[in-house]
C-alpha cells in the first residue's frame, strides 16, 4: 500500500494539522511515512498545502509531481491541483470553497460540506477533521483509534479536552462525504 496525498487550501483551515495527524497515524501503524508542507509568510489566509505519502514500504522522496488523492478546500487549490490527480485516483474537496466544478472525468470526485457541518456543530476549528473524515470513509488508509493517538500527539496537551469533539467531527464527516 502507497498513498500520495496532497491536501492544500487557505492557511488557518488546518491543512497542516490535517496532513500531521495523518502522517502520525501512519507512523502509530508502523508504516513509513513523509510530511512535507508548504505555505507562505502568512500564517493565517496564505495558501497552504501538505504532501504525505503513507507507504509499507521505504520511501525514495517526498517531492512529487501527481498524487494519488487530492483534498482541496479552495478554488486557488483546486486550480493548481486538479490536474495533478493521477487518472484513476481521487479528488476530494469542501463544496464551501469551490465555484468551478472538477473538469475530470478520469478521476473519483467527492465532496465533503465540511464548512457546513462545522457551523452546524458551532465549531469551525472541526473543520479538517470533517474533512479527514471523509477521507478515511472513502480511504481507510489508517484507523481511527491511530487518528485519535495522532491527534493527542499532535495538540498541545491543554487541548487534549478536544479530542471526543475530534472524533465526532471525523465520525461526522464520514457521514457526510458523497461522491459526484
Amino acid at each position: 500500500m502507497k498513498q500520495e496525498i496532497i491536501i492544500a487550501g487557505f492557511g488557518g483551515q488546518g491543512v497542516l494539522s490535517m496532513g500531521k495527524i495523518l502522517a502520525y497515524s501512519g507512523l502509530m501503524e508502523g508504516k513509513e511515512v513523509t510530511w512535507m508542507p508548504s505555505y507562505g509568510p502568512e500564517q493565517r489566509g496564505g495558501t497552504a498545502n501538505v504532501t504525505v505519502i503513507l507507504s509499507d514500504d521505504p520511501i525514495s522522496s517526498p517531492i512529487l509531481n501527481e498524487y494519488d488523492i487530492a483534498i482541496i478546500l479552495n478554488q486557488p487549490s483546486m486550480d493548481k491541483f486538479e490536474s495533478k490527480v493521477k487518472p484513476g485516483g481521487i479528488l476530494i474537496y469542501d463544496g464551501y470553497g469551490i465555484h468551478t466544478p472538477v473538469k475530470r472525468t478520469d478521476i473519483s470526485v467527492y465532496r465533503v460540506d465540511a464548512m457546513d457541518a462545522a457551523t452546524e456543530m458551532k465549531n469551525e476549528k472541526a473543520f479538517n477533521m470533517l474533512i479527514l473524515g471523509g477521507l478515511l470513509k472513502i480511504v481507510p488508509m489508517v484507523q481511527l483509534e491511530n487518528v485519535l493517538l495522532g491527534l493527542k500527539k499532535s495538540l498541545p496537551e491543554r487541548h487534549h479536552k478536544l479530542i471526543p469533539m475530534n472524533e465526532a467531527a471525523i465520525k461526522k464527516g464520514m457521514e457526510i462525504i458523497q461522491k459526484m
